[in-house]
């Protein structure tokens, strides 16, 4: 299958290689395309799905834009178990080798720049909850015997509500100050939407921690010190993640007429 050239990500020649069973976007297995001693990993995929106008109308489709972005991870993970890639969006297609390597040499030193400061580092994503039942206090067991009781029994309700949320704001900015020192970079998201992300409970804290390797179980302990801290706050620890939320526009790369589709939003790789 000749096709065009979906680019994963950018990296360093490997320490080891990659596994050999690793499906890649539509069933075809990564290979790495080195280029003045950078190294894109690539597969081939169909123009009949990945040409412009075809990717459009897919990244429509829910179940083919999850599968695809389901493979494209597994291929970033893969990466991050064996080296430091500089993941590029989902869905960055080129017409063939000549404009991947084209790309590479537009964007050189950047890359490296990147690489440099990527180097033996991992991104670790916490987020904070308050949990459903911290949100509302217990109800009463009898009915307001007047208006002013009514009235009373809101603003309780109220002021409870105010002092979970600035319990859980307190403890998250404390979480946040504490892992961002241990880290060499922070990256604060915005809240997710629960409606989005199915999680149960407010989201309060949704951070990203770039992280050496060397020093990534000592920070997992740190977070796991902090699960049982604060009665009805739920912390989530993902992770090591390839470093997405400390690249900057990876994937806007490319050469008009080399480029075979323009870049979709990545997802969350996690790490947000």
């Amino acid at each position: 299958m000749n096709g065009l050239r979906y680019v994963y990500a950018v990296c360093r020649p490997l320490g080891a290689p990659l596994q050999a069973d690793l499906p890649g976007v539509a069933g075809d297995p990564p290979r790495l395309l080195a280029h003045r001693g950078l190294v894109a990993v690539v597969s081939r995929v169909p123009e009949r799905d990945f040409a412009e106008e075809p990717l459009r109308r897919h990244l429509e489709d829910l179940d083919w834009l999850t599968d695809t972005a389901r493979a494209h991870q597994q291929v970033i993970d893969a990466l991050t178990a064996v080296g430091t890639p500089l993941p590029l969006r989902l869905a960055t297609v080129f017409r063939d080798d000549s404009g991947v390597r084209v790309m590479m040499e537009e964007r050189e030193a950047d890359f490296r720049r990147t690489l440099d400061r990527l180097e033996g580092r991992v991104e670790w994503g916490v987020k904070v909850y308050v949990e459903p039942e911290a949100q509302e206090p217990a109800p009463t067991a009898t009915k307001p015997a007047s208006g002013r009781d009514y009235l009373m029994q809101r603003r309780r309700k109220a002021q409870a509500h105010e002092d979970t949320w600035q319990r859980a704001e307190g403890f998250a900015g404390r979480l946040h100050t504490t892992l961002a020192a241990r880290a060499d970079a922070s990256r604060l998201h915005p809240p997710q939407n629960p409606a989005l992300s199915k999680a149960t409970g407010q989201n309060v804290l949704n951070a990203a921690y770039l992280v050496p390797r060397a020093e990534s179980e000592e920070f997992v302990e740190i977070v796991d010190r902090t699960k049982d801290e604060e009665p009805g706050m739920r912390v989530e620890l993902t992770g090591p993640w390839a470093a997405y939320s400390f690249v900057e526009a990876a994937g806007r790369t490319g050469t008009p007429g080399d480029r075979a589709a323009t870049p979709a939003p990545a997802g969350e790789g996690e790490g947000a």
